[in-house]
Formats: structure tokens, sequence, C-alpha cells
């Protein structure tokens, strides 16, 4: 099912000018369409809405060691919780912790990317709220993450 991810403003990138009342059409893993949240709903007429506070964007790239946790699952799950969808290799040696980054669809990376959202690319984003909070994490079209 079709799902339409949309907040007051999105961002393809988080350095460009949001599109206001904006809108990311998700279809499986993959954003088949961003753009103004009337155009998207007219496209795809009974599709699924998450409406997100906030800014809406790419999930971003962790760069430093992830935070501590008692256990491998819990440190992934905290890079959730700041919007992150992908970490670098040189912080994600223990295999125990790539594993658990592995079932949640959290890249591990050779090095830091630019993330952007974009039409057939992977459906990674991270909603954040006015306070900077994030509010949702979705990897590959799953939300993995959504503040209470």
């Amino acid at each position: 099912m079709l799902t339409l991810h949309a907040a007051p403003f999105v961002c393809r990138t988080w350095d460009a000018e949001p599109i206001a009342d904006g809108g990311v059409a998700v279809d499986g893993d993959r954003i088949a369409a961003v753009g103004p949240l009337a155009d998207l709903l007219a496209r795809f007429p009974g599709a699924r809405v998450r409406r997100w506070p906030g800014t809406l964007g790419p999930a971003r790239v962790h760069e430093g060691p992830l935070p501590d946790a008692p256990s491998p699952r819990e440190r992934v799950h905290e890079v959730l919780k700041r919007g992150g969808g992908a970490v670098l290799a040189e912080h994600a040696a223990d295999p125990e912790l790539r594993a658990a980054a592995g079932r949640v669809g959290v890249a591990v990376l050779g090095r830091v990317r630019p993330v952007a959202v974009a039409e057939t690319g992977r459906a990674d984003l991270a909603a954040f709220a006015e306070d900077g909070r994030c509010v949702a994490t979705v990897l590959g079209g799953r939300l993995v993450h959504r503040r209470a």
C-alpha cells in the first residue's frame, strides 16, 4: 500500500528550501514522488496518509560513535531516535552491532555521504518537531521509530 508522509515542511535535503505543506509518497521501500501534499493526494487517491509535525526530510547519517546503551539493539535504537538511518563502519565494527543495525535497516557506510529525498530512492526519512526532537524515523519505507 502506498503511504503519503506529510508535514508542514518537507525538505529534499536538509540545506534546501522546504516545500510548505508537502509530502513524500512511499511505495514499498522506494520514494514514488515528492511535492505539495495537495498534488500528491490528487495523484495517489486512497493512499494512507501519515502526518508528522514540523519538518520531514531525509534520515541522517550518524557520524560519531553510537550512543551508549545496555545492548547493541538499544544503541541502534538511540540512533533511530535521533533521526539516523545510517552509521559509519568505523563506529560499528562489532558484529553484534552490525547485526542489530541490519535487522532494522540502518545502513553501515564506509564514509559520510550526502542524504536526500529523491524519487526512486530508498525511502529513508526522519521527521523533526519544531523543538528539534525526532518524532519519527522511516527506513526502507518502514516506520522504525515514533516518539509517543
